[in-house]
């Protein structure tokens, strides 16, 4: 316990029977094994009297006249209550009953009154940090059909601490690991197994002190297995993930014929000077590992999407820009796969490229490469003479390069797409992605409009990611798609350099992509405030990014989410291909007008 306190741990798990030992078999029956258990408690209390910590621990509890498995919690000296095993494992029911055969509420355990049962959650109310709530079981408990836990997810209980003593058995970890991290996931909260290991008698079973935590499906930290030493594992439990996840599935709904658990109030201070877990600075891509698997998935459901499209409307042929960029790069490997998909010839994808006043050689060049190698209807409209006769029909001067000069030419090209689909009977794909849409990075009623966008799911981080995994997979276009990775993004709507080489760069305009997609990540998925996101970022981007830069593209990211709305209010149906979406229509439903002083004014606190 010091040793955890020392490294900031606030809840600390203990073993089932740990300050006996579980193997004691019927010497728990002996008053002089329980009577010495008491006073090992009672010493732990008072050397402990002075650690910032919750300990639930394991050891038997005379109550009834009976005897039961428990877990006593203590906190400052104080026994809080102690918590009684439900469901006993093969053997137990000869030394302990179950706490369904219980009759009080109350035990004596070293002298004192203490709350006694399975109905018992034990809740932080500390003024520093965030409150949360601890729910206990007991080894078997979790084995079981309903366990114990579900009731205390229910109940409020972020956290579960589960005192067990399981022994080993040849694969029994595997099922073991599966089990904790399922378990945890469906009640959607943080669980830590404290298992039994080196010191328990080996008579008929050997333990290896198996444990884990986990913390929404998944596995945070596990201990060695079959370590003499005693192992002390921790790490961090994101409380505000959890209760905003529960928000989402409304576990209040599922309480309606539950009991009312008792709750025991503690007190802690739960300010962290640190991080112990690793924080993803890129949270849409998957793990090295899972590359291939998920960027499959991904691209499957956005070819699934626009295949159904296709085929409901019975659409001839599909347009679409093709500018050399990653996104309408993403776009026509898309509609090539659903065309191969439905057996329709790929020449009746209408890819056109419209060169304008800032498109440069490079990117020109991969658009028509990537075309022809595909195998598709390649088409060039340039755009620049139509652009400078709408400027003179607006009264624009064109050397005037602002916004009006930029979407001038942003509709012009939509136009044209609309226009060829209209005379080919296709429909416009969309190239936009869903970092675009959430800066508003797009041109009303220009690139912002399409048919179907099959790209606004996809963060511009991870269309990277697809990039690279479809270079490797389809190596006719592999150098072509290497190429386009490293060009730096850009719209080329303003003149290129002297050098021919572009000028524009998005990402020194609005702020690096990256950083934009973790912000939207966490502030869409979790609901998270713009200190607590900027505090997350400080880690993820450690050494990367300072904590000015991160201020100062997180206020860029607050002004232009809220001030765009009104363009994802009408934005083009497409497929959803990971928890994060825009769609007005199921995932994000704001006013367009909604003002955003109170996120913006936090940011400027940071």
């Amino acid at each position: 316990m010091r040793e955890a306190a020392e490294k900031q741990v606030k809840v600390i798990a203990f073993p089932e029977l740990a300050i006996t030992g579980y193997t004691c078999g019927d010497m728990f029956m002996q008053d002089s094994l329980i009577d010495a258990s008491e006073a090992a408690l009672d010493m732990i209390l008072k050397e402990t009297a002075d650690l910032d910590l919750f300990a639930a621990i394991g050891m038997a509890v005379r109550c009834d006249n009976r005897l039961f498995n428990g877990a006593v919690c203590i906190c400052k000296s104080k026994i809080l209550g102690a918590v009684l095993k439900t469901f006993l494992s093969d053997g137990e029911e000869r030394l302990f009953s179950s706490v369904s055969q219980i009759c009080s509420k109350q035990a004596k355990i070293c002298g004192k009154d203490v709350p006694v049962g399975a109905d018992i959650i034990f809740k932080n109310t500390g003024s520093n940090g965030i409150d949360f709530v601890v729910g206990i079981e007991i080894c078997a408990d979790v084995w079981n059909i309903i366990p114990p836990s579900s009731y205390l997810a229910i109940n409020g209980a972020e956290i579960i601490l589960n005192l067990a003593a399981s022994n080993e058995l040849v694969y029994k970890d595997d099922y073991r690991r599966n089990l904790i991290a399922q378990q945890s996931g469906r009640i959607t909260g943080a669980y830590a197994y404290a298992s039994a290991g080196w010191g328990e008698s080996t008579t008929d079973m050997v333990f290896s002190g198996h444990s884990l935590i986990c913390e929404n499906g998944v596995i945070l930290k596990e201990t060695e297995k079959f370590k003499r030493e005693s192992q002390l594992i921790y790490c961090d439990c994101d409380i505000a993930k959890i209760k905003s996840e529960r928000k989402r599935i409304n576990l209040s709904l599922q309480k309606k014929e539950l009991p009312e658990y008792r709750s025991i109030t503690f007190n802690l201070n739960t300010e962290l000077s640190c991080l112990e877990r690793k924080i993803n600075p890129h949270p849409f891509i998957p793990e090295e590992s899972e590359h291939a698997k998920r960027c499959e998935d991904i691209f499957n459901i956005q070819v699934a999407g626009l295949a159904k499209r296709i085929e409901h409307f019975n659409t001839k042929k599909a347009v679409l820009a093709i500018s050399g960029g990653l996104d309408s790069t993403l776009a026509l490997l898309v509609t090539v796969r659903a065309f191969d998909w439905l057996n329709k010839d790929r020449k009746d994808i209408v890819g056109i490229t419209m060169p304008g006043f800032g498109t440069t050689g490079r990117t020109h060049n991969n658009a028509v490469d990537l075309m022809r190698i595909l195998g598709i209807d390649s088409r060039e409209i340039p755009i620049v003479e139509a652009s400078l006769l709408h400027f003179r029909d607006i009264g624009h001067d064109p050397e005037i390069k602002d916004t009006t000069y930029e979407n001038v030419q942003a509709r012009e090209r939509t136009q044209i797409l609309m226009d060829v689909a209209n005379k080919e009977g296709g429909m416009v794909i969309g190239t936009g992605d869903l970092s675009e849409l959430a800066l508003g990075w797009c041109t009303y009623n220009g690139d912002h409009m399409s048919m179907y966008g099959v790209n606004c799911g996809v963060p511009k981080t991870l269309v990277r990611v697809m990039i690279g995994y479809l270079a490797d997979t389809i190596p006719e276009i592999g150098d072509v798609l290497r190429d386009i990775l490293d060009t730096p993004v850009s719209p080329e709507l303003l003149p290129a350099d002297k050098d021919g080489e572009i000028e524009q760069k998005t990402e020194e305009i609005n702020g690096p992509y990256e950083l934009h997609d973790f912000f939207l990540y966490y502030m869409i998925r979790f609901g998270f405030s713009p200190k607590k996101i900027a505090y997350l970022a400080k880690y993820a981007f450690e050494g990367k990014y300072s904590k000015d830069e991160i201020k100062k593209w997180l206020m860029v990211f607050y002004k232009r989410f809220f001030s765009q709305q009104f363009k994802r209010s009408c934005s083009p149906d497409g497929p959803k291909v990971g928890t994060v979406g825009l769609s007005p229509r199921g995932d994000l439903q704001m006013p367009s007008d909604m003002c955003a002083e109170v996120w913006l004014r936090e940011v400027e606190e940071i």
